[in-house]
């Protein structure tokens, strides 16, 4: 699986926007780690980089992000991305472009499939279809304290790592494409409709709630790495706010996971 090597200075595209989130206390998670260099740009310019060309400054690529949902509608909108994006992204893969998702970016790009294909999951503000097959939305809780059980445990992401740590994050209840990733993470939370509430009630005025919304059990895996084409994924559903960001498990899991995909 390869050594990390944590002395070799790298630089790293973050693309964000799409989630509220406090943007000091994230980029402060980045500045913890030694010897990497980041680059916060929002969508939709962080798009223009994601090709071999213009990526050439940055060793891998990190996504906050949703792009593809207009939440200035009620409900959201659905975009597509252009084919010259598609191209340009899935160029990225073949050239072997490192790739660490994080929280909210398995939302991203809802009306392409081959998107959550990379990731290795789905997360639907609507109601959709996944695989050829009809989904519900999926679910979110916030501020649950929780037990994260580390599975992948010779994994170099996971390396530093007790095999049991606390975070209180948002947890979702979403499609995990168990048959193509290799897991790291699952947490000790009850993953079933009656511990979460529907993303749809939620984009639709109707905060917390899961009435009317039978969304089967779900897996409890938070965090994965996968292989696409010749580039390293890694998703890690933790990071939805400074008190995970400045956990040092937390920083921990994605320094290791941006010098896993590098190297």
């Amino acid at each position: 699986m390869g050594i990390i090597d944590y002395h070799s200075p790298l630089n790293i595209l973050v693309s964000v926007k799409g989630h509220p989130f406090e943007r000091d206390a994230f980029a402060e998670l980045f500045e913890s780690f030694d010897g990497i260099r980041h680059t916060l740009v929002e969508q939709p310019a962080s798009q223009s980089f994601m090709n071999p060309t213009a990526s050439v400054p940055w060793d891998a690529f990190v996504f906050y992000d949703m792009p593809g949902i207009d939440f200035s509608t009620q409900p959201p909108g659905l975009v597509s991305p252009s084919d010259e994006f598609k191209q340009g992204f899935m160029d990225l893969l073949a050239a072997g472009k490192g790739m660490v998702f994080l929280h909210h970016a398995i939302a991203g790009w809802p009306l392409w499939p081959d998107y959550g294909e990379v990731i290795g999951g789905r997360f639907f503000y609507l109601p959709n279809e996944c695989r050829g097959q009809p989904v519900l939305d999926s679910g979110y809780r916030h501020d649950v304290s929780h037990s994260v059980q580390v599975v992948g445990t010779s994994h170099p992401v996971t390396e530093g790592l007790n095999n049991a740590f606390a975070l209180k994050d948002e947890l979702y209840l979403y499609e995990v494409f168990e048959d193509s990733i290799d897991p790291l993470l699952t947490s000790g939370h009850i993953f079933d409709r009656e511990h979460f509430y529907s993303a749809h009630h939620a984009v639709t005025g109707n905060m917390f709630c899961n009435d009317d919304w039978p969304h089967p059990e779900g897996p409890n895996l938070i965090g994965w790495t996968k292989t696409v084409e010749n580039s390293r994924v890694v998703y890690l559903q933790p990071g939805d706010g400074p008190e995970t960001y400045s956990s040092p498990h937390y920083r921990r899991l994605v320094e290791n996971a941006i010098r896993w995909v590098v190297a």
